[in-house]
């Protein structure tokens, strides 16, 4: 997956240029408002809120303000409460396979957005579980590779709970269950590892190769426009776009 996991990276730096502006604070923040409200206040018992907070951590989030979300949920805050969580299901150009994860306040809203941004790039939205059955539920953790010793790494891993890891250019990516991840990013860390990213991603079963520069331009604009829609959380799909074509396309 050389083509999904180098844009996986190259996302999370576009994330923490977006966190800089606060645009991304505020998405973390109602992910972390909304997993309190349903599952309580204390991450060791609500995995959701757990994941929710390690994202948080990993886009640099201050922890005043994680606190604050967390309060805000379990607080039964009057915003957190009108927030409903909904997946929508499409096709990318190339016949690639889109997840679109949202919390909104307005489901009309959401819906006609999100069908707007596929509908504007050559894309289908889809029915319910048209896509869904292409992804799975995976705990990933992005390390620089630069300096970092494989085997170090992978015993690091592999003491936290890790079931994968595997290396694309420039990045590790360490694979774990979903309630796995803090633990995970503590092992390490714990090792002295710097850690670029953890957060519950879905993540592709099989990839559709991209190999033309046109279909992955129209592809990941319709990423980035689902992306930058305040209501979205996550963006998922299925493409591997040649290194040399992701790097021309991407710039």
């Amino acid at each position: 997956m050389s083509g999904h996991s180098k844009w996986s990276s190259i996302k999370h730096k576009k994330g923490a240029a977006d966190a800089k502006r606060g645009k991304l604070f505020s998405k973390l923040s109602r992910a972390i408002i909304v997993a309190a409200r349903e599952g309580g206040a204390d991450p060791g018992g609500n995995l959701a809120l757990q994941n929710a907070v390690e994202k948080a951590r990993s886009y640099s989030m201050p922890k005043d303000n994680i606190e604050r979300a967390i309060a805000r949920g379990s607080g039964a805050d009057a915003d957190a409460a009108a927030f409903e969580t909904i997946v929508y299901e499409g096709y990318a150009p190339g016949g690639v396979a889109v997840l679109v994860e949202a919390l909104t306040d307005n489901r009309n809203r959401t819906a006609s957005d999100v069908r707007h941004a596929f509908d504007k790039h050559d894309g289908n939205l889809g029915t319910s579980g048209s896509v869904a059955w292409l992804f799975e539920r995976r705990g990933t953790v992005l390390v620089p590779a630069a300096s970092v010793d494989e085997d170090e790494l992978t015993l690091a891993a592999a003491e936290g709970g890790a079931d994968d890891v595997g290396r694309e250019d420039s990045t590790f990516s360490v694979m774990c269950a979903p309630e796995r991840l803090a633990e995970v990013r503590a092992a390490i860390e714990a090792a002295g590892l710097a850690v670029e990213s953890a957060e519950v991603t879905m993540v592709p079963k099989t990839t559709v190769e991209v190999a033309d520069e046109a279909s992955a331009k129209k592809l990941l604009r319709l990423m980035d426009a689902l992306e930058e829609n305040d209501d979205v959380q996550g963006v998922y799909a299925n493409f591997d776009i040649p290194e040399r074509v992701l790097e021309t396309v991407a710039a």
